[in-house]
């Protein structure tokens, strides 16, 4: 999955990469070059007294230091610019089909997993991308190069090193193959706190009105000690890496130079040659080390890449049409046919066998009890989910087939929660329509009785909003999200119970307001307060899925008993028979 993610985002780079591979050759044979010049040095400068020697080799080893110190600050220069850009880019192909998903993908990942696979993840995978960049030539340069070096130096004292390498080798592959499980550990950890911290901040309300601080707080430790155990135990496994290579590399050095040192005074070895061959040894070892930090970072790294590939690879089960439609010939307002829809897994469908025609001039409001899926048809409308079986027709044409531009002009759908996103009043009404005037915006404001309170505020307008619209009351963000579907003024609106936070005095005169800014759209109301679904045109009646009845306020009190439950628990009789 590692190589299927990062082949696609690497090809762009190819002049970057192959400018870092030249860098560090030139780099890694500087490197090289260096003891075997300071061995010539020793024995023919040193020990034969020859200062000119020492000085000209020396200049030509100044030289050489020189140019290895810029060619690592080049490659360390592109390697990190690749880095980032991939890092970029894979950032933003995560978010671009995280944005196409419906709120079925959404739900199967999660929201707390989606923030950590589009930061953390791809933070991980970016930082490995540098490791490798910054190793991917040098280490095996400087670690087979190191070795052959030294082979030239001395073949019998070479031994030595052969036999330690296969045993180097083996310990970093055991660490590495105990670390992979623990860092998959670790990230599921990750998500787990971050889902535990996302629902504690937002309900943090719920919490203290309930006094379940204390029980958050417990809970929230055992997520986060969960994640401090696996994070121990990668750490271990870590730290222990380094010192084992140590000790083995200073156990190695021993009879090197004690070996050494007795065929110097044999003859069969020069000063100079021990000299280099230990230098040679040291970058053996820093050779071990880049690639043991790469290794140590390539689990987590796979992991991570592997939770992005799911991502990416998930398909959204609501796809833009090949040939949208761009125009409609028709305005005949909003059909469902047959309509079923049900969740993966699920014993029963949410929605099933639903038809509903609501035309334009009209108000249809949608009743029932909670569960019974009428959030959900409003979603089916909007395509936040696409319908399993059955269509849905807006102007005789299935949403399916529409331009999401057109079919986003042409409803307008205000959520049962009012989200509103930081930046100003402005920003977030225009959401409705880009190129709104001012003069539009308080209109809709003014319709939506939030006129009031914006011109209140410092800044009118462009008065700041928090993220969420925290910084106003749930009435007033409910108001300033009527009003950016009424700033768009669609051709068919979608209100999705949003008139729960608003006392009857507001609501009535919001919805009086409404009736010459809607007049001939399609308004589809799904509602729970009498108030605002007895005057509709057409009311439907959903239960468990299903549609139980259909009509007018007075029919279906006649004539059905779950609408006449609803209606009577909340007015009396007598006033249930007044329209």
């Amino acid at each position: 999955m590692m190589m299927q993610v990062l082949r696609h985002y690497l090809r762009p780079h190819k002049l970057s990469i192959a400018a870092i591979v030249l860098l560090q050759i030139v780099q890694a044979a500087a490197t090289l070059y260096l003891p075997a010049l300071n061995a010539d040095i020793i024995d023919q400068g040193v020990v034969a007294g020859d200062t000119g020697y020492i000085v000209r080799f020396g200049a030509v080893m100044l030289a050489i230091t020189v140019l290895q110190v810029l060619c690592a600050i080049g490659a360390l220069f592109f390697s990190a610019r690749t880095a980032m850009s991939i890092g970029h880019d894979l950032r933003s192909a995560v978010f671009d089909r995280v944005q196409s998903f419906s709120g079925r993908e959404v739900g199967l990942f999660g929201t707390a997993s989606l923030v950590t696979r589009t930061t953390n993840d791809v933070q991980q995978v970016q930082m490995l991308v540098l490791a490798t960049f910054t190793t991917m030539v040098s280490a095996p340069l400087m670690g087979v190069g190191g070795i052959i070096m030294a082979l030239d130096q001395d073949l019998p004292l070479s031994l030595i090193l052969l036999a330690a390498i296969p045993l180097l080798g083996f310990v970093v592959g055991a660490v590495i193959r105990r670390m992979r499980p623990v860092f998959g550990v670790m990230q599921d950890r990750i998500d787990a706190v971050n889902r535990v911290l996302r629902e504690q901040i937002l309900g943090i309300r719920v919490i203290r009105a309930f006094v379940r601080s204390d029980y958050e707080r417990r809970r929230f430790e055992r997520a986060n000690t969960a994640l401090a155990d696996a994070s121990v135990r990668a750490g271990r496994l870590t730290t222990l890496m380094f010192p084992m290579l140590m000790t083995m590399v200073n156990v190695i050095t021993v009879p090197v130079v004690w070996f050494g040192a007795h065929r110097i005074d044999s003859g069969g070895m020069r000063i100079g040659a021990l000299t280099a061959f230990l230098s040679y040894l040291m970058q053996i070892l820093i050779s071990v080390n880049m690639a043991t930090s790469m290794f140590i970072m390539l689990p987590r790294a796979e992991v991570c890449a592997r939770r992005i590939g799911q991502v990416l690879g998930t398909e959204s089960s609501v796809r833009s049409p090949d040939e949208p439609v761009r125009t409609f010939t028709t305005r005949s307002g909003l059909e469902l046919r047959g309509i079923q829809f049900g969740y993966p897994g699920a014993e029963k469908p949410v929605l099933s066998g639903v038809d509903l025609i609501a035309r334009p001039g009209t108000t249809t409001a949608v009743v029932g009890s909670t569960g019974s899926g009428k959030s959900t048809l409003l979603g089916l409308v909007s395509r936040i989910f696409d319908p399993t079986a059955g269509e849905v027709l807006v102007n005789d044409t299935n949403v399916a087939r529409i331009a999401p531009e057109l079919l986003s002009r042409t409803i307008g759908l205000v959520p049962q929660k009012a989200h509103l996103l930081s930046g100003t009043v402005a920003s977030n009404l225009r959401y409705g329509k880009d190129d709104a005037t001012d003069d539009e915006l308080w209109r809709a404001l003014e319709t939506a009785q939030a006129k009031e309170f914006v011109e209140l505020l410092e800044g009118g307008l462009e008065a700041p909003i928090s993220q969420g619209g925290s910084n106003v009351s749930g009435g007033q963000r409910q108001r300033l999200a009527i009003a950016r579907v009424l700033v768009g003024r669609p051709e068919i609106y979608l209100l999705d119970d949003s008139f729960s936070a608003l006392d009857p005095a507001t609501e009535a005169a919001l919805r009086a307001a409404m009736v010459a800014e809607t007049a001939g759209a399609t308004i589809i109301n799904v509602t729970r307060r009498v108030s605002s679904f007895r005057d509709a045109d057409c009311i439907v009646v959903l239960d468990e899925g299903k549609i139980v009845g259909s009509g007018t306020h007075l029919k279906l009190m006649s004539s059905n008993k779950i609408y006449r439950d609803i209606v009577l628990s909340q007015v009396t009789e007598e006033e249930a028979a007044r329209r």
